[in-house]
């Protein structure tokens, strides 16, 4: 491919593949096999809603405002705030799942997700750190364990998500597969559960 070539694909497989989008998939999936019918796509929504489409509302906000160019936010410093949207609106999805009497699986999905987003947090202080490496892989990790191993095999698409960082210089290699092991490591929270 040549560089154009390669730089438009990249840019079309980070945009579809982007957090929320992932997250909206996954957690509907999620939810789904939490609650072992149809009911569990309610939770699914709302874990989408927390933990993507509000985060990705306040980036395009944030956007609109001038503080950042892109929802990239390539500036590592600049990201703490992100954070701190992303820990509220997970943690208050939480506390309405546990008033709501929802499914625990969902449930467990969502402190991992929020565990992670500590993880990312810390890390980010002094490393840039790749979010979306991290819930590509998070994603399919959970989906893996709480529907069937053969969701392993999307992680092709989580590679292609870190493709995708590296080759718009986003992120280098190590930080793309840093964040993708974190995100491995949230489908931990149900080999304790």
């Amino acid at each position: 491919m040549t560089s154009s070539t390669t730089t438009s694909t990249a840019r079309v497989v980070t945009d579809v593949l982007q957090p929320r989008n992932v997250l909206l998939i996954g957690m509907l999936g999620i939810g789904y096999a939490a609650a072992g019918h149809w009911t569990g796509i309610f939770w699914g929504l709302l874990g989408a809603l927390c933990a993507g489409i509000i985060p990705a509302a306040y980036i395009e906000w944030e956007r609109k405002r001038g503080t950042w160019g892109d929802r990239h936010v390539v500036d590592r410093t600049k990201r703490a705030p992100i954070f701190v949207v992303i820990l509220v609106s997970i943690g208050t999805g939480s506390t309405v799942m546990v008033l709501g009497h929802a499914p625990t699986g969902i449930l467990v999905a969502m402190i991992a997700l929020w565990a992670m987003t500590i993880g990312l947090l810390s890390v980010n202080t002094v490393w840039k750190i790749s979010v979306d490496s991290a819930v590509a892989s998070a994603v399919v990790a959970i989906l893996a364990t709480v529907h069937s191993p053969w969701w392993l095999l999307a992680y092709a698409l989580t590679i292609a998500v870190c493709w995708s960082r590296v080759a718009l210089g986003y992120h280098t290699v190590a930080q793309t597969v840093a964040g993708a092991s974190l995100g491995a490591a949230t489908a931990a929270a149900y080999l304790v559960v």
